[in-house]
């Protein structure tokens, strides 16, 4: 019987079955390619999506060589593990709630911590951060029927579901980023739609300064960054 890859992930027969009752490809191939680098995504991790390259490219190029980076909601891992590969040298740690993206994200040599947002992070890293990134849900609660049906009934809601207005865990990834970063590190969270304006002020209200939104290739604004003085 044929199988789908070298990998050894099932006969192709079985694989075509659950590609049409709408299982992520990701999840049945084992892996995706993110930012030039093949990240292992396992059932029921959230797969990386490629306009989560726009934030992860401005990461890399804030991020020093031998500097500290936090990535909160890491999922599978993919962009701290992007980032230890652009910078070998420097200290990547991720987090995340479920042990089941955590252990993907070891997989794909992250060094990953159980837990809420910036929970887990050891005490030693307050204040020395030099970038942290997140991709937190942000789907506005009462937009989540409007995501592809699929999506839908295999992701995992928790890593989708962003509250009213999608901003609920924005917020929280900000006021964790102020606690984390030294003085001149830079936050960068992933955000959608229309939500810049309310992140702007809320980062600004926090402290924050030099806020700027990143825009992918297409002018869609993908990410917001901002500078903890």
């Amino acid at each position: 019987m044929l199988r789908a890859s070298s990998e050894g992930v099932g006969p192709i027969e079985e694989l075509i079955a659950r590609r049409l009752r709408g299982e992520p490809l990701a999840w049945i191939i084992g892996s995706v390619s993110f930012y030039g680098i093949r990240v292992h995504v396992d059932p029921g991790v959230f797969v990386p999506r490629p306009h989560t390259e726009t934030l992860t490219r401005g990461a890399i190029s804030l991020l020093p060589d031998d500097g500290i980076a936090v990535d909160l909601c890491t999922g599978s891992g993919a962009v701290a593990a992007v980032l230890g590969s652009a910078h070998p040298g420097a200290t990547v740690v991720a987090t995340d709630i479920d042990p089941v993206a955590v252990a993907c994200a070891r997989r794909n040599g992250v060094h990953g911590l159980v837990g809420y947002l910036d929970e887990p992070l050891s005490p030693s890293l307050r204040g020395r951060v030099d970038v942290m990134t997140a991709v937190v849900p942000y789907v506005p609660s009462e937009e989540l029927h409007l995501l592809p049906r699929d999506v839908l009934a295999y992701e995992p809601r928790r890593a989708l579901d962003g509250g009213p207005r999608g901003t609920t865990m924005l917020v929280r990834a900000a006021g964790a980023a102020w606690r984390w970063l030294r003085p001149g590190g830079r936050v960068l969270l992933e955000l959608g739609g229309d939500q810049a304006g309310e992140l702007t002020t809320t980062l600004a209200n926090s402290g924050f300064s030099g806020i700027r939104v990143r825009r992918d290739a297409d002018g869609q604004e993908r990410a917001i960054e901002a500078r903890r003085p």
